[in-house]
């Protein structure tokens, strides 16, 4: 799948709003499958799939968004980093004696059909030194804070600086019902922020500004892929504080 890919956030989100009991299987099937068209896990349909982990004690769906050298929400083992680093993303499924590991790719068969295909893999332990969505909303603040500072200082001919962030409509944030508003919040300003990253321009740069824009950008995509996640696991969080 591409870094743009949502299938892994919109699995995570609405199965754990599903584990929750704020919505349906069906309802967080279809989520999935509008996301990235029918989904199989291995040669599973996805209904079938998530209702056998259900039977099987499934507790939670983690997000993991790795970038190579940040292998952010992943554990091990490497055949299952290394296939999650490829794609940008995966899930890690919480059963009650080990994890696994979903990984999408591109399912497509003949001229017609159009589907995602979930690799499934042994997984590692669940990271325990993720972001609170605390944490993570105060890093993204201080890291947007940063970065426009920087880009404000290496901007050439042919960059223009947006007037506003660029997004979809106001609550469009991905995430389903039962997440508390602070996770809508910092998935919505995440969610903008990425946009921000796919529309960099390097164009009419000094090689010294360009690297000075690296680093900024790296920074901010960082920040940005934590604070996602951390949203997507925001839905628990009272529970794990308790």
């Amino acid at each position: 799948m591409r870094p743009e890919s949502t299938v892994s956030p919109v699995l995570v989100a609405w199965g754990n709003a599903w584990l929750a009991g704020h919505v349906g299987l069906d309802e967080a099937a279809d989520r999935v499958e509008v996301a990235g068209g029918p989904t199989v896990a291995g040669e599973v349909p996805l209904r079938g799939y998530l209702a056998g982990l259900r039977a099987d004690g499934l507790s939670e769906f983690r997000l993991a968004l790795p970038a190579p050298g940040d292998p952010l929400g992943l554990s091990g083992p490497p055949e299952f980093n290394s296939a999650a680093v490829d794609a940008g993303e995966a899930v890690v499924v919480v059963l009650p004696d080990r994890r696994l590991g979903l990984v999408p790719a591109p399912d497509r068969r003949g001229s017609s059909y159009a589907g995602v295909r979930l690799t499934v893999y042994e997984a590692g332990p669940v990271r325990h030194d993720l972001p609170s969505l605390a944490e993570a909303e105060q890093e993204l603040s201080a890291v947007m804070r940063s970065a426009t500072e920087a880009l404000a200082s290496v901007e050439g001919p042919a960059q223009g600086r947006p007037e506003r962030l660029p997004g979809g409509a106001p609550g469009d944030t991905g995430l389903a019902p039962g997440y508390p508003a602070r996770a809508h919040r910092v998935a919505s300003l995440a969610a903008r922020l990425a946009t921000v990253l796919r529309l960099a321009d390097d164009r009419g740069l000094t090689s010294a500004q360009l690297a000075a824009r690296g680093d900024a950008l790296r920074a901010l995509d960082r920040s940005v892929r934590r604070a996602t996640v951390a949203a997507h696991h925001a839905i628990f969080e009272p529970l794990r504080s308790a």
